[in-house]
């Protein structure tokens, strides 16, 4: 699947974002609203993949501490790479802010993903918004 990311602050991205993480989050996985939208999405950079055509497929943020989140990929877009690209793009962004480390909560099915580009799980298996995660670390060249 053709995309093209843009790497945008929350003023550009939230409409499209919210979409996104509301359709994965909050009605697939049963994430409650209240703990969806934080006060991190406002000073974070903020990664959206589209298609062609405009439509928004996949999203995640880069926080100011050098924690990716709340990657979200639409159902017909998963397996399509998309994601990958979404991660590249905030790795990227990271490197271009001098960050040293990248941290993630990956849900555990998705740690895999993480893994075939370089993070590796920290610590053991932990519960958060009712779905179990892993702590995954990356170093950065620098």
């Amino acid at each position: 699947m053709s995309a093209t990311v843009l790497i945008c602050p929350w003023s550009e991205a939230r409409d499209r974002a919210r979409a996104i993480r509301y359709a994965v989050f909050v009605e697939e996985q049963g994430v409650p609203v209240e703990l969806e939208w934080d006060e991190w999405d406002e000073p974070s950079w903020h990664a959206l993949a589209l298609a062609a055509d405009g439509t928004p497929l996949a999203t995640g943020r880069l926080l100011p501490d050098g924690h990716i989140g709340r990657m979200a990929v639409l159902k017909p877009a998963r397996g399509s790479g998309v994601g990958a690209l979404v991660l590249e793009a905030l790795m990227r962004k990271a490197e271009q802010l001098g960050y040293p480390e990248l941290v993630l909560n990956a849900q555990t099915h998705a740690a895999p993903f993480y893994a075939r580009v370089g993070f590796a799980q920290v610590g053991p298996e932990f519960e958060e918004a009712g779905i179990p995660h892993v702590e995954m670390r990356k170093r950065l060249a620098g």
